[in-house]
């Protein structure tokens, strides 16, 4: 992978100092510019275009989630994963929905976090283990009404539906072809296919969309993580 170029978004200049240090620790990463609140974020993201943005979800004016959709504007390319302080915040999921790619901790370790920029980065995602099946099943309770602008799950395959309910379980890739005896070479392709005829922007949507269509339901299946 080229190098990395990566965004920093937090009203605290402490918080954007500490983050600083560990991007430009990487010979692989290197900083596109700082930002101190939403507004400054979309500024700097049509300004910069960078491979990915760390961005804090609670700021004074501008907050991360307002900021989504703009620099989304700015530059679609770009993978925003938002940065929290607590493990659970109701914020988050209406920041996956708005476009997120994903979501850490802010006490994750250093190695974690250029991992998951460089997740992030390869157009995987990384969430926060502790979160992610709480936070979406806390969140999304029932598929919502009739007429609703629900994903076409009917476009899907059997087998595509099968992959888009081990997605919504959060199971890797490698995971998802020895449940369903497949190689993991065909898991990326049907994972692709599913994006693809639905819509989706990465497999965070991919699981949000299972859950708020009824084709899984908060409780069921385990997994360990979206990667």
């Amino acid at each position: 992978m080229s190098e990395v170029s990566v965004a920093l978004v937090d009203d605290q200049p402490l918080i954007r100092a500490g983050l600083r240090l560990i991007i430009e620790s990487q010979p692989d990463m290197r900083i596109a510019g700082e930002a101190g609140d939403g507004g400054e974020a979309i500024a700097l993201a049509r300004r910069t275009a960078p491979d990915v943005m760390l961005m804090d979800i609670r700021m004074p004016g501008v907050d991360g989630i307002d900021a989504i959709g703009g620099v989304l504007s700015a530059h679609a390319s770009i993978r925003i994963v938002m940065l929290t302080t607590f493990d659970v915040d109701r914020y988050v999921y209406e920041a996956l929905r708005a476009g997120a790619s994903g979501f850490l901790l802010k006490d994750v370790t250093p190695e974690a976090l250029v991992n998951s920029v460089r997740a992030a980065a390869s157009g995987d995602v990384l969430l926060a283990p502790s979160l992610t099946r709480r936070l979406i099943e806390q969140f999304v309770h029932r598929p919502p009404p009739p007429g609703a602008d629900d994903p076409p799950l009917s476009t899907l395959t059997e087998r595509e539906r099968e992959v888009l309910a081990e997605i919504a379980h959060g199971r890797t890739n490698a995971e998802i072809g020895a449940r369903l005896h497949m190689a993991e070479g065909t898991v990326k392709t049907h994972v692709s296919r599913v994006l693809f005829k639905l819509g989706l922007r990465d497999r965070v949507q991919a699981v949000i969309a299972a859950y708020e269509s009824g084709l899984v339901e908060p409780g069921q299946g385990s997994g360990s993580n979206l990667g």
